[in-house]
Parts: C-alpha cells; structure tokens; sequence
C-alpha cells in the first residue's frame, strides 16, 4: 500500500473537526486552562451523560477511515472502523494529563493508544492494519495540536514541543508527522540484522557495576549489573510533582521507584549527588532496554534502541552527530553498521537516548550542549530522552521549555541501606574469601552501626558512600573511621596500599610504589583536571603531567619513566580506568575531587580555590579542602568565600556565603571568631521566601538548624518555610527543632512534618513528632513496616499514604483499629486489585496518584479519586 495519496487526503482542514468532536466544547463547565487537567474531564465520551455517544464516536473513527479511502467502500472498512473506535476509546484509559500527552509527541502518543487496546488490529489484513497506523498517527498529531491550543498551560509550558506540533501541521501541510521513505528490503534485513548484533554487544558492555572492595583478596573489576543494581527511588522535581489532593496540600509526594517516575515520561532531566547512581539507573536501563527485560512500567521503552551517551567522552567537543553516535558510546563494531542506520532509528522515533553527565561539560560549555539537546529533540520527535545531571550544575527548569520533567534520584532510606549492606556482603560471600566465617558478623555489626552511629548513619545516603562503608569495615575487621575525611583516607589506604598487599600480588611492571608516592602522583592527575575543567584526560596528557613532577618524587622516578609509572597507577591503584582507548579518568568523580583538594591545600593555592568558589563543580573540593586544611588556612578560606569577590554576581556571592555555612561542620579545629562571623553573615540568608529557597538551605547540613530563627512566635506562613528546611535535612538533629512546630494546627505545617518521617529514625520521630500532629484532615505516610507498625502503636490514623511496597495482608494486619480507616491515598503502585480493601468497614475514600496506572477491584461504597 503507498501511503503518499492516503497522507495527501488527510489534510487538516479534513481531520481537526473530525478530532474536536472527541472533545469537550469550550464553555462554563469545561475543564480550566491554567494547569494539567487529565485527558478523561475533557473527553466528550465520558462520563455518566456523555456529549458524544458510542454511535458518535464509531461515527467519527468511519469518517477518518472514509476521507483516508477518499469516499471508496471497501469490505474491511466496517473491521477497520470497530478497530480504529477501539483506539480512539483509549483515551480514557491512559491515566495521562494533557501535558503528559503533549510531552510524549504524536509518535509515541500513538503507540500508547496502541498498547492500551493490544489485539485492537487482530484478524485484519496486512493493508488495513497498516492504515489503522497510518490513521491513528494522523489522529495522534491532531489530538496533541488541539490539547496545546485549548489550553495556555500547556502551550506556555511546553513551547517546543507546541512549536514542534504546529509544524508538522502547517509546516508541512499534512495531518501526519514526517515518515522517512520506506526503506528497501534489503537494507531493512540488514538494518534488522544489525540492530540484533548491537544489542547483545550493548547489554554485554554495560552489564557491570564497581563495587568497591568487594574482596581485596580476590577483587574483580567490576560486578555483574543483574547481582549488583539496586532499584533506585526518584522525588519528582519542584515543577514537576502532582497537584496535590483537597486536604494533602503541603505534604511532600514520596519517592517512587525509578521505573514508575519515568513511565510515560518523552524527555526527563534526572538530578543526582554524586555517588547516587545516575549512572547505574542509565546502565541499567540500557541493558534492559537491549535485551527486552523492562519492567511493565516502561512497555513504552520495549523495542527501542539505546544509546549511552556520556558527556565526559566529548565534553569539549561537543556531543556527537548521530553518525558518531557508536563511536561515542564505545561499540567496537561501529565500521559494520549500515550505512545511515542511526538517522533511520532517530527518524523512526525509535531511539532511547541516555545522555549522562552534563555536568562533566565544562560550564562555559553546557549552553552549547542544550542547544544542540534542543536541536535533536525538535529534528527527531518521538524519541525518549533522558539526561543526568548532578543538582547545581544546572539550574531548575534548565529545559523545560524544551519540554523535560525533572526527577530526583531519592537519597537512600533506611531500608535501602539495609538493603545495600545485605548484598553486598552476600557478593562477597560468594568470592568464597578467606573470612567467610566472618562476613556475617560484619554484616550484623555495620547494620546496627548505620543505625545507631549519626555520622554513619549520614555518610550512608547513596550507593557509592554505602560500598566504600561496607569495604572498609570489612578492611578493618569491624571498625569504621568517623567523619568524611577519615573515611576517603581510610579509602585511599585501603585501596593504594593493601589492596596488592592482600592479594599477594608482586611487582610485574617492575613498578612497586607506597602508598605516598601514589597519591602525591594522583593528585597531580586530579589537579590538572580540575584546573583545566574536565574529568578525563587524553592518556598523552597523564603521562606528561607525570613526566613534569616525577623528579620531585624519587621514589617513583627512580623506578622507571613516566610511561611505566602511568600504567602501574592505571592497573594497579583501582581508582584509576581507561573508559575509551587513550584517554583515562577516576573510577568515581568523588576521588577526583577529594585528590584535587590535597593538590590544592599542599600547594597553598587557596586563592585558586576562592576564583571558583561560586561555579558548582568546585563546590566539593571546597568542602573537602577545609577539612584537609590547617586552621589558620581555613579561617582564611572561610574569609574568602564571605568577602567580596570581583566579578561575583549578587546570587553567586550569596553562593558562597552558604557554601561558608556547610563547610562548617567539615572543619575540624577553627577560631571561634571566624565561625562567629560565618554564622552572622548567613543568619539573614536563613530565613527564607520561598518553598523552593527553603528546600535548597537544606543543601547547606545539619548546621543550618543551629542558624535558623525559632520557630516558636513566627507566623504560620514563616513556620511553613523553615518546616520545609528542617525537613529538608535528613539528620535526626533535626527532630530537636521540628518539636518546636508539632503543635501548629495550620494544615501545611502538619502536612510538613507527616512527610519527613522516613528521613528519621522511626521510633523517636514517631514519639516526638507524630504523636502530636493533629489528624484532621492529614494523610499520613507509611513507607515500611516500621512506620505501619509505630502507627498502630499510636492508636491508627484515619487518612493514610501507602508510600512504600506492602501486600495487602501487611496493611489489612498493620492498619488497626480497621474500623478507624476512612481515606487512604495510594502514592505507590502496589500491583494488585483492591478488593482488599473490603477489610475497612469504615473506608470511604480511595485517591489514586497520578502516576499510579488504574486499578481494579474497588468495592462498592468506596468513592475512587483519580489525581
């Protein structure tokens, strides 16, 4: 069938009155403009008294399929009309707002439509099916054209992707978005055949992860993914977080898993520290991707094509053309593509497009790099983006006007830690070490050391924190340094100097260095990298970095030249790996930074440091030099970053007067003058404005509650905002302060306060917090059995979040007095049927989150509230 004339009728004049008749008419009870509404309240085929009747809706999907056939009756069309009404239908049943659509772009959108009626097509012949793609695709582009222009939300937020869709129509002046020419067989087979080979060298070059000291006996390189990832839970950015609920205003959305954030999500910008696992999430999600193994959450990710992309590889030169594309994400075979292949994925809407690190572009740079995100994403509609960053690198809504969401990667909770710590010592158990006897007694002691040591308990918030913790207790036989500069030491000990030691490893390169000379050559690679702005090095470039310092270290310069000394610290130090041939970075961004700080602090260069103390990737080693430095040196450090800077902007002094405040508690000895003085010239900062200003002086630490006003006499709008900080800050110090809030009866407050409880200890934020929250009208969050329990304890509450996996046999014995449920809010996909929920006499009230998908088995009596 040649779609050319089919396309050619399909014109806009012919379709949009057809697609409005799907729609409600404007008028004084139609869904309001200024926010997401979802696509069900605008339906016209909806409700108990719906606009459109089944007749009509038939009727609109035989006038597409007519004016596509241009007025010629054929046997199938009857078939053909039953299945395109079936698609049509869909719309209810997406879950999505009109954002949502819009972000997804006609291609995608279309295929939504499709997996929501799969056997939709079933029985028709291949012709016919074909135009019910043709059609839908068509119907696709005209429903998401007529959503941004009944709506100014959407058209305002989502300007590229409005631009891209008014395009499409007017630009080239057919219903359908642009179809590449179809390819001839041949080059299909080939590009099938490839497509095949690429995937399994794909989900064989990223299934492993680092998990450091697994065993220093028997140490692998890295780990398999299947053994080592570890779901990772996001938070929805500040623009991006669910209305919330009549009677939830104010309370925090929990974290969700990774693969529910971003169903359905076209374009996502993922923040996260470093060591949070942006990286492995993307990994992950290639390798899954490549072999078909995605959870049903991400269906709409199946069959695509993935591409890895990280931005360190070309950072200065910018990210690659699509010709390039596998070379840059390392596949050896890139010569034996087709010719064109990648244009052909991109042009098909095919591609999964995983860019990783944007803040391992130079910050000069990351303009040019959302330009060009900006070019590929309007030139090549309908594939999924994802890009990593880490918090500040780049400002909030840095592309949404492009049309990205933005998530969060979660700090690990209590459970995740548990979690961590239990794997890895099994992986370590099955190396079959010499200390097996004694890998669970190491496991029982670091567990109830994260949970009661504070400092422990703060340092284990992410992946990389966690190994590193679960290495070095083992290293130590039970014991643990304190405090984040004891910890990187103890680090770099274990890995620079037992590391061989324990392996029984002898010198082969002729090259057999301590552990001094190691570092002090380290920190000689990891200045230069961050002097010049870049976490990777050309190989030439490290050699010649160390052919210049080598004479002022004997030891290794005796031992051999350069060359000799560079490949020894590449394959006998573990913290150094040659992602690509010829260039050489750490194994984590985290040492880089920590080494460069010694560099800096040894050579005395504070005023270097001072330079770029308001640019964001230098805020660690900031932090990490005043913990190295002498207390002379840091009060003069602190100094610096309060007094004016030439040509600091006013934001970006404001800036570094708080990077001042959270290097505070880094500094181990300092003139309690200069403390003193940190503290006045923040005091004024700590009092916020806004939400959002709130949320980020969480950044600064636990020593931010020491700066913050009382709470006690402050207005509830005020006491709103520093709730908002206090719980910002996941430190049980904090529950100290948040008593002074407990009492409030203002909604927000108490709503403020619910929320944070998994950031705490659960028995006493339970005893100190909970206990005294008035109920009414509160949804309370319950993320694991612990909280479930110490609710029960307390006497049950009659509105509850489900935020965290249970079974329904875990909530119907946990939730108790049952009779004392009245609403419950379900935050997080539990993955069965409600017909549980019987077990509640009293429960009127179910509200579902919005990215929870519809659920069935609701019993009668129970109103259900999608949001």
């Amino acid at each position: 069938m040649d779609p050319t004339p089919i396309l050619a009728r399909l014109s806009p004049q012919a379709l949009d009155p057809l697609i409005r008749r799907l729609f409600l008419a404007d008028g004084p009870c139609a869904a309001p403009g200024d926010r997401p509404v979802p696509l069900s309240r605008l339906l016209s085929f909806t409700g108990e008294q719906p606009a459109l009747s089944e007749r009509g809706l038939s009727g609109v999907a035989a006038a597409l399929v007519e004016q596509a056939s241009g007025g010629a009756a054929g046997e199938v069309d009857q078939a053909l009309t039953t299945a395109l009404t079936s698609s049509l239908r869909a719309l209810a049943d997406t879950g999505m707002d009109d954002a949502d659509a819009v972000r997804l772009l006609p291609a995608a959108f279309a295929r939504r439509l499709c997996e929501a009626v799969p056997g939709a097509t079933r029985g028709l012949p291949p012709d016919a099916a074909q135009l019910h793609g043709l059609l839908l695709d068509a119907a696709a582009l005209h429903i998401l054209h007529f959503l941004t222009r009944r709506s100014p939300y959407v058209a305002h937020t989502l300007v590229e992707q409005t631009r891209t869709l008014a395009g499409l129509i007017d630009g080239h002046g057919s219903a359908a978005p642009r179809t590449p020419p179809p390819a001839p067989e041949d080059t299909t087979s080939r590009d099938a055949a490839f497509e095949a080979r690429y995937a399994r060298a794909t989900a064989t070059l990223h299934n492993h992860l680092t998990i450091f000291g697994i065993d220093l006996t028997h140490s692998p390189d890295s780990w398999p993914l299947d053994a080592a990832y570890l779901g990772l839970q996001c938070e929805p950015g500040p623009q991006d977080g669910e209305a919330a609920a009549p009677g939830a205003a104010g309370q925090d959305d929990p974290p969700v898993p990774a693969e529910q954030a971003l169903s359905g999500r076209g374009k996502v910008l993922v923040r996260g520290v470093a060591g949070s696992g942006k990286t492995t999430l993307l990994q992950w999600l290639t390798v899954a991707t490549a072999r078909g193994e995605l959870p049903e959450a991400l269906a709409e990710l199946r069959g695509r094509v993935p591409f890895l992309l990280p931005v360190r590889r070309f950072a200065r030169a910018g990210l690659p053309a699509p010709g390039t594309f596998l070379s840059a994400v390392g596949y050896q075979e890139a010569k034996d593509a087709p010719a064109d292949w990648t244009e052909r994925v991109l042009d098909a809407g095919r591609a999964l497009l995983l860019i990783d690190g944007i803040d391992e572009a130079p910050e000069s740079d990351r303009e040019a790099v959302r330009r060009k995100l900006v070019e590929w994403t309007a030139r090549y509609p309908g594939n999924v983006w994802i890009v990593t960053s880490r918090p500040s690198a780049v400002p909030g809504g840095w592309l949404a006007g492009e049309g990205f969401s933005e998530l969060s990667l979660a700090p690990m909770n209590r459970e995740d830690v548990a979690a961590f710590i239990q794997r890895w010592h099994r992986a370590a158990a099955q190396q079959s070490p010499a200390d097996l006897d004694r890998l669970g007694h190491y496991e029982r002691t670091l567990l109830n050391a994260v949970r009661i040591t504070r400092d422990l308990g703060r340092l284990a918030t992410n992946p990389l924190m966690c190994g590193l913790l679960c290495a070095l207790h083992r290293d130590r036989r039970g014991y643990l340094p304190n405090g984040r500069k004891e910890l990187y030491d103890a680090a770099l000990s274990m890995l620079l100097e037992r590391r061989d030691r324990e392996r029984a490893m002898v010198a082969t390169d002729g090259v057999e260095l301590t552990r001094q000379p190691k570092i002090q050559l380290l920190q000689k690679l990891a200045h230069w990298m961050l002097v010049n702005g870049r976490s990777e090095m050309d190989r030439a470039t490290a050699v010649e970095t160390l052919a210049r310092h080598l004479p002022a270290i004997p030891d290794a310069a005796r031992q051999g030249g350069s060359e000799e000394v560079f490949r020894h610290l590449l394959n006998r130090t573990g913290l150094l790996r040659e992602p690509t041939p010829g260039t050489v970075d750490f194994v984590h961004r985290t040492f880089q930074d920590y080494l460069a700080a010694r560099a800096t602090v040894q050579r005395h260069d504070f005023g270097l440091l001072l330079d770029h103390a308001h640019h964001d990737d230098w805020e660690d080693v900031i932090r990490m030099a005043v913990a190295l430095a002498r207390p002379d040196e840091c009060a003069a450090l602190l100094d610096g970053l309060l007094a004016p800077h030439p040509g600091v902007r006013a934001a970006e002094a404001r800036h570094r007067k708080l990077l001042a405040a959270a290097c505070l508690e880094h500094a181990a000895e300092l003139d309690p003058a200069v403390r003193a003085r940190v503290r006045r010239f923040t005091r004024d900062m700590v009092r916020p404005s806004t939400p959002a200003a709130a949320r980020a002086l969480g950044w600064i630490g636990p020593i931010v509650l020491e700066m913050l006003p009382d709470p006690t006499h402050v207005p509830d709008s005020e006491a709103h905002l520093l709730a908002i900080t206090a719980t910002s800050i996941a430190d049980d110090m904090a529950i100290d302060y948040l008593t002074g809030l407990r009492e409030r009866a203002h909604h927000d407050i108490r709503a403020q306060l619910a929320g944070a409880w998994r950031r705490h200890d659960t028995a006493r934020y339970a005893r100190e917090i909970i206990a005294h929250l008035d109920p009414a009208e509160l949804y309370f969050p319950v993320s694991d059995l612990a909280e479930l329990h110490a609710l029960r304890r307390l006497g049950g509450r009659p509105h509850l979040q489900i935020a965290g996996p249970f079974t329904p046999g875990q909530l119907i014995e946990g939730i108790a007095p049952a009779e004392g449920l009245t609403r419950l809010w379900l935050a997080y996909d539990l993955g069965v049927s409600m017909e549980w929920l019987s077990a509640f006499p009293e429960l009127d009230t179910l509200r579902i989150g919005r990215r929870i998908p519809p659920v069935r088995g609701v019993p009668d009596g129970i109103r259900l509230v999608q949001m």
